[in-house]
């Protein structure tokens, strides 16, 4: 079992990889404040996982509340966060019970949330199914609901108590969904470990294939890059937006399109290739680093091309890009194939420049 910590002072936690770990209540239990928690999943991940991590906490003398919400994007709203509510008032869960979110990043954001808000905060714990919410969205406590103008515009800063990434639960994600989670996993290597990016290319054929230690390797390395800028930048000052490569321009697609007609890491792949486009125009990358990194994204079966919404409609769904700051679009762009940086010294010509591109691409 590998395991890597979050250094956060007294809020540190710890994050365990490793195959099996569904069947292991003892690494919960430390982590409990009382004997009852709450089980947050699925309708696709309660019939795999949920029966037997409920059996293993019952088996611990932990009461268990189930709680089945109905899976996609565009069920990370309101209306699934109060019926997440009702349940816990319904079963008279209290500010020590711990909320468990067993599944992929819209029920790790939906769980966090809720968790964040119930009763003004409770303990919770993050249980990834899915590759994306294993290296990226369980670990840093962002949590969040999506508005139709804008994804995660509703959310808290909430982190866990402990990460449990088991990566047994990845021999029954779709293929679409690991490519999408690739798509997170390359991000680290371009915003800030190079010797990792070229690690990747070497064996992306063997992440694709689900080898087992190369996606242990790819997830603690993940982990391991995104706990550093976690603890550095809990709450996004600064050196935290960097995670956000390809994200602003992903937002927008998954916003312009309707949420979860593209996956998340669909869009990020898509919207970082618009990043290194604009880095490119800027002289700052080179036609040959783009096309790296085009040929990377293909070969985790990600798009390389952003689907045509318009310029305008681009622009506008960007411009509520948390990022923005005082009015002004900042974007995380690339200095180098493994160095990013955040600016909105760009000129506006070559974003519309891009966004044209896009169309033109589509």
């Amino acid at each position: 079992m590998r395991t890597i910590t979050v250094g956060l002072g007294d809020r540190s936690y710890r994050i365990h990889i490793d195959r099996g770990l569904l069947a292991r209540p003892e690494l919960l239990l430390p982590s409990l404040e009382q004997r009852k928690v709450a089980i947050v999943t699925n309708s696709t991940i309660a019939p795999l996982y949920l029966e037997p991590l409920t059996s293993a906490l019952r088996a611990a003398a932990v009461e268990v509340v189930p709680m089945v919400i109905a899976d996609g994007e565009d069920h990370k709203n309101w209306q699934t966060l109060n019926s997440i509510f009702d349940l816990l008032l319904a079963h008279r869960c209290e500010r020590k019970t711990t909320i468990i979110a067993l599944g992929g990043g819209v029920v790790g954001d939906l769980a966090g949330f809720a968790a964040a808000t119930y009763q003004r905060g409770v303990p919770f714990i993050q249980m990834p199914t899915t590759l994306l919410a294993q290296v990226d969205s369980s670990v840093g406590g962002k949590t969040a609901i999506n508005h139709p103008r804008g994804k995660n515009m509703i959310g808290a800063f909430h982190q866990p108590r402990l990460v449990l990434a088991d990566t047994a639960t990845l021999d029954t994600l779709p293929q679409r969904e690991l490519s999408a989670g690739l798509a997170e996993v390359i991000k680290y290597g371009l915003i800030m470990d190079a010797p990792f990016l070229a690690w990747l290319e070497v064996n992306m054929e063997k992440l694709r294939a689900r080898d087992a230690d190369a996606i242990a390797y790819a997830i603690a390395r993940s982990c391991e890059n995104k706990a550093l800028v976690v603890a550095a930048d809990e709450r996004e000052a600064g050196e935290r937006a960097l995670l956000n490569l390809g994200h602003t321009f992903g937002h927008a697609i998954e916003a312009g399109l309707g949420f979860g007609t593209w996956l998340h890491g669909e869009a990020v792949a898509a919207g970082t290739i618009l990043a290194a486009r604009l880095s490119e125009r800027m002289g700052l990358l080179n036609a040959a680093d783009v096309g790296r990194l085009a040929r990377l994204m293909s070969r985790a079966g990600l798009p390389t091309e952003a689907p045509d919404l318009g310029e305008a409609r681009y622009l506008e769904l960007m411009g509520h890009d948390k990022k923005v700051e005082d009015g002004k679009l900042r974007l995380v762009l690339l200095k180098a194939l493994g160095k990013a940086f955040v600016t909105s010294d760009f000129r506006p010509g070559d974003l519309r420049q891009i966004l044209a591109g896009a169309a033109a691409h589509a």
